[in-house]
């Protein structure tokens, strides 16, 4: 997993979203561990990765960090989840799958994770601390804000907008224009044919308050 020129990488947690950024580092990337605060998981994964206490970032100063912490129950502390960790801006790293495609006119942030299938098009802006699992498109002019995380097999269509620290659940459909505020979660499977205002809950096709 990478090459002599890879720089290392701590991924943390230990979850779903960290163990599929392992697929994902190429030949940029080293995996020199796991963070997490779980007392019980830290040691060696089942597979022998290490996982370590947070000290480990003061240990490792020469490594990158991609923080990925989330889920559709959690998603609204992934804010302060990731500021608590105290990781200076310039060390959280972009990881993007050798088998995603994004745009020479994209934007993507520090500590964007974007799997396997991930497409994103022209003058798309992908903020910073956002997860992208695998098989979306986002097409052009779309904005993801800060620290969302976008579920698989998602379309956001040309100038949709996801605002700060919203979820997009998987093989959701979002129409071109349209405006999800920010703190929103829309539900998987659902067509979103309208905006969402802040810190609503939909789904459904189309997407409804839930």
């Amino acid at each position: 997993m990478g090459s002599a020129s890879a720089r290392p990488l701590l991924i943390f947690p230990f979850n779903g979203n960290g163990l599929e950024a392992l697929d994902c580092l190429g030949d940029t990337w080293t995996f020199a561990g796991f963070v997490d605060d779980t007392p019980e998981k830290q040691g060696r994964t089942a597979h022998g990765h290490p996982v370590y206490a947070r000290d480990a970032f003061a240990r490792m100063p020469e490594a990158s960090v991609l923080a990925v912490p989330g889920s559709p129950t959690s998603y609204p502390y992934r804010r302060k989840l990731i500021e608590e960790l105290g990781v200076a801006p310039e060390r959280f790293a972009r990881v993007v799958h050798p088998r995603a495609s994004v745009s020479p006119l994209a934007t993507l942030g520090r500590n964007a994770l974007l799997l396997a299938g991930v497409v994103v098009t022209s003058d798309a802006v992908i903020g910073d601390h956002v997860c992208i699992l695998a098989n979306t498109v986002i097409h052009h002019d779309v904005v993801v804000g800060d620290w969302s995380l976008v579920g698989s097999n998602v379309t956001l269509a040309g100038g949709s907008a996801i605002g700060a620290n919203c979820y997009v659940g998987s093989g959701t459909n979002v129409k071109n224009g349209v405006r999800i505020a920010d703190g929103a979660l829309v539900g998987l499977g659902s067509v979103v044919v309208r905006d969402v205002p802040a810190g609503a809950r939909v789904a459904g096709n189309p997407a409804r308050p839930i």
